[in-house]
């Protein structure tokens, strides 16, 4: 038979192996006593944590979604008859393709698989003429599910944004790349290996059980590659304050001059402030520090029970506040730039409008990195937030204290579910293979807790209510008011963020006062920010002009090539005064406790 692309010749097939017997007995035992425990533990603590039948609150909306389609029937019939007609024509051309058809045209697929998929990246999926029917089967279905959701009228915004969310979790669950029988390049590495690929990969699964006690902890990248202070978070430093919710840490520097005004960055305390300093090809410490800037950090400690009653203001007063402090005491400087990331600027403008209204001047401009500040339009991540599941949250957060950090990734990893979870289950637990080498996904793996009474506010005020952006929101005996903040602003959002959607995060330039610039950077929450010059990768837009509407502003905006970070710079550096000697950690008024990146960090969840 000749090699039509979809076979590989016998002479060329490479050799199929067989496993070594004792070697697979001793590994089925091991593997039997491992998942024995595993279920052990797992029975242990089902009497700890007893929710609801169905704690997400999706059954009622599914319930809604269905009823308002019963009322239209006749869209839904429309609907299946496309499909059926689509898949019909699928049907034919492969028959013809298995009929011998390759001597005919060529003929189009019904459907094509986004260019970006890498789920379908082998191949096989488009030359072989199953796979290529498994693959566009699932797409039609796929479209066809997703049609249906969309055309179920009068459904509330809610209820409507929920019901898409959960269909796509189920599509991408679906897709044949997670399944062994209809995975190509997970038939062709069984084959070769003998099944060995299936073995490595049921003991990397057990191995994943084992580490999250019974609940799968998908291992995203290789734990033991990375120590803190040795090959990530290097950049050299000193700790120079320390109190029970944050350590505060100083840079050395490595210019001859540095600005006078200091720059404090505040990193969100969902995740480690180490994202900003992974390794020196891309830290933006590292770079700020180049560039002049005398930076201080502040590294968030990863509560526990203890502190279940530290609330959002305690991280104003005991954070920033007391970052600001000594920062005066470490330089002599009274002023300081800002710059607050993610939920750490939500922190920030908060503060700023609390520091207004109280007279003190001490932060003389802010940068916010991917913040929100008016949370109506918050993405999918409001698709977790509703009266049903706050509550239960709230009861689990009181029986612990804290929200672990492990429910919070899990909670991410589901916003991009193909990247963090499905292709891990394919490469870990199909292809047996070991992850790979990568500091951001080390990283997003080193999860941290949340104090029970101030993520409660967050989701309650924040996202459920939205009291920020409409000025109804206290601290400490305070209403804060944005408007009132007056003094520069630079916003930098991303336009691909799943987290910080640039369309939400674009309305802070609209509530806060004084002048501002706001910046779109391409890619996501993580890759868009830590985006070196060096890298030449990803674009920007600028726009002088802040009009109301996010999408007003975008068709004005100009691409630029590269980096944001110069940008970034030439307007921030006519905010930090004059160039003066450089000041080494720990030689002011505030001694070293100890180097960077300190041990506050380095507490795992």
């Amino acid at each position: 038979m000749p090699n039509d692309g979809n076979r590989t010749p016998d002479n060329a097939r490479p050799p199929s192996r067989v496993a070594d017997p004792v070697q697979l007995g001793r590994s089925m035992a091991d593997i039997a006593e491992r998942s024995q425990r595993i279920v052990g533990d797992w029975l242990k603590r089902q009497g700890e944590d007893t929710p609801r039948a169905d704690p997400l609150n999706i059954g009622t909306a599914f319930m809604e979604m269905t009823a308002k389609l019963m009322a239209n029937p006749a869209k839904l019939m429309q609907a299946q008859i496309g499909f059926w007609q689509d898949y019909m024509t699928l049907w034919q051309n492969t028959a013809r393709r298995m009929m011998g058809g390759q001597d005919t045209p060529v003929t189009p697929p019904v459907i094509q698989a986004d260019p970006k998929d890498k789920r379908f990246k082998d191949d096989a999926w488009k030359e072989n003429e199953v796979f290529d029917f498994i693959k566009q089967s699932y797409l039609l279905s796929a479209r066809f599910v997703q049609d249906v959701v969309g055309q179920a009228e009068g459904l509330d915004r809610k209820s409507a944004q929920k019901v898409d969310f959960y269909s796509r979790q189920f599509i991408d669950a679906m897709s044949p790349s997670n399944f062994l029988l209809t995975n190509p390049e997970v038939l062709r590495k069984t084959a070769e290996t003998g099944g060995e690929n299936l073995l490595r990969g049921l003991n990397n699964l057990l191995g994943d059980l084992e580490r999250g006690k019974g609940k799968l902890a998908i291992k995203m990248t290789d734990m033991d590659a990375f120590k803190l202070g040795e090959n990530i978070g290097v950049s050299p430093g000193k700790v120079v304050f320390q109190n029970a919710l944050m350590q505060l840490i100083q840079y050395s520097p490595t210019t001859d001059q540095v600005l006078k005004r200091p720059l404090l960055i505040l990193p969100p305390w969902i995740n480690k402030f180490y994202i900003l300093d992974l390794r020196p090809k891309n830290s933006f410490v590292r770079w700020a520090v180049s560039q002049g800037h005398t930076v201080f950090m502040v590294s968030w400690v990863n509560p526990d029970e203890a502190m279940a009653e530290k609330g959002f203001e305690d991280y104003m007063i005991e954070g920033v506040f007391a970052a600001l402090a000594a920062i005066e005491q470490a330089t002599g400087e009274r002023q300081v730039n800002a710059i607050g990331y993610c939920l750490g600027g939500t922190l920030l403008a908060c503060t700023l409008a609390y520091m207004k209204a109280h007279g003190d001047d001490r932060i003389q401009s802010a940068t916010f990195f991917v913040t929100m500040t008016d949370f109506a339009e918050a993405g999918e991540l409001s698709v977790f937030i509703d009266e049903e599941q706050l509550a239960q949250l709230e009861a689990k957060m009181e029986r612990q204290g804290v929200l672990q950090g492990a429910d919070m990734s899990t909670t991410f990893n589901m916003l991009r579910a193909n990247d963090l979870i499905w292709s891990f289950v394919v490469n870990n637990y199909l292809l047996g293979n070991e992850p790979f080498q990568f500091d951001l996904l080390y990283w997003n793996s080193d999860a941290t807790r949340m104090p029970a009474k101030m993520h409660s506010y967050y989701l309650r005020n924040m996202y459920h209510a939205n009291r920020l952006a409409k000025g109804e929101l206290e601290l400490a005996g305070q209403r804060i008011d944005l408007g009132i903040i007056d003094i520069p602003a630079y916003f930098i959002s991303t336009r691909e963020d799943h987290i910080a959607p640039w369309r939400s995060t674009y309305r802070g330039t609209q509530l806060l006062g004084g002048p501002k610039r706001f910046v779109l950077a391409a890619s996501g929450h993580i890759a868009g920010v830590v985006n070196p010059p060096e890298g030449g990768k990803y674009s920007h837009w600028l726009n002088e002009d802040l009009p109301g509407t996010p999408e007003e502003w975008f068709a004005g905006a100009q691409e630029m090539a590269g980096s944001w970070w110069p940008d970034w710079q030439r307007w921030v550096v006519s905010k930090a005064g004059e160039m003066i000697a450089p000041r080494t950690p720990g030689s002011g008024a505030l001694p070293a406790i100890e180097d960077a990146p300190g041990s506050y960090v380095t507490v795992r969840a």
